[in-house]
């Protein structure tokens, strides 16, 4: 009866099998697929269409059970302050640059259209509208393109290469009146480990996560959902459109676009929109889904 939680799977059936008892799955997406389920766990949904799917499906009741989102505890707990000062930031008198946080997770499919995204906001970098923090993670083809793509705009950028350095960072930027050395940051790492943390990290100074619509879907931060990779990706950024804290996905480079004039726009009508419905969703607990899935497991 240990309680082991598992974030895929996988994990969950072969725990399943060598008779652990005590089995939290945490299911990803908002799209309900038999294989995200396992018999014998307690299956924990982030999202009601994911739990009423699995019902309907046939999961028992007693193996399924609603939890909320999965998001780091640091964001969690700092959702009032970060959204207050994103708001007093867009709201500004004398205007704040954007601050677009795009990592590039996986294999790096979204490539081609990110590269053509720079390309397309490089006005609104050199006007002092946006700064980019480009995480390439630890993929070496990512950091090549992302390097070549600000070369060919002629835009100048500070390269981050250690955790410490993202920590540093981040501090730096929680003091409101702060601003970084550049408008462009590449973050970018021989590691798996801090490429990974790096997004974490930068999610509470950044203004937009923009991202393809994958678990980072249901972040407690404002999202600009651009390209899916996954089919089943297009109901995760519907729930954050639905939950107000983040937009529906944007197809094609004119979509992001639209979506980022909105951004821009004064008085920040959306962003403050996505601010607000975050402090008011945290009130429901809705990102709340990790602290749960711990307090289950450790009360059976």
């Amino acid at each position: 009866d240990t309680p082991l939680i598992t974030t895929h799977q996988l994990c969950a059936l072969v725990a399943a099998a060598a008779g652990f008892t005590n089995v939290v799955n945490l299911v990803v997406d908002n799209y309900p697929q038999w294989f995200l389920v396992v018999p014998k766990t307690l299956n924990l949904t982030q999202g009601p269409v994911n739990y009423q799917s699995f019902l309907r499906m046939g999961v028992p009741a007693a193996e399924l059970r609603l939890a909320g989102h999965w998001c780091p505890v640091e964001l969690v707990e700092n959702i009032d302050v970060d959204c207050k000062r994103r708001i007093e930031r867009a709201k500004a008198s004398s205007f704040k640059p954007r601050r677009l946080l795009i990592p590039v997770g996986g294999a790096g499919a979204q490539r081609t259209f990110i590269v053509n995204l720079i390309e397309a906001v490089q006005p609104w970098i050199q006007e002092g509208k946006l700064q980019l923090f480009l995480n390439a993670g630890d993929h070496e083809h990512m950091k090549d393109a992302f390097v070549e793509v600000l070369d060919k705009c002629q835009l100048d950028y500070d390269t981050v290469s250690t955790t410490q350095g993202v920590r540093d960072f981040q501090k730096h930027l929680l003091t409101a009146e702060n601003e970084p050395n550049k408008a462009i940051t590449l973050f970018a790492f021989d590691e798996y480990f801090p490429a990974v943390a790096t997004t974490d990290i930068l999610c509470r100074v950044s203004d937009v996560l923009t991202c393809k619509p994958s678990e980072l879907a249901f972040y407690c931060i404002p999202k600009l959902h651009i390209r899916r990779v996954g089919d089943h990706e297009a109901d995760s950024a519907r729930r954050a459109a639905e939950a107000g804290d983040g937009s529906l996905e944007a197809r094609e480079i004119s979509d992001a676009m639209r979506y980022l004039e909105l951004i821009l726009e004064q008085p920040p009508d959306l962003l403050v929109s996505w601010n607000e419905s975050i402090m008011q969703n945290n009130k429901l607990g809705m990102y709340d889904g990790c602290k749960n899935a711990v307090s289950w497991a450790v009360e059976k």
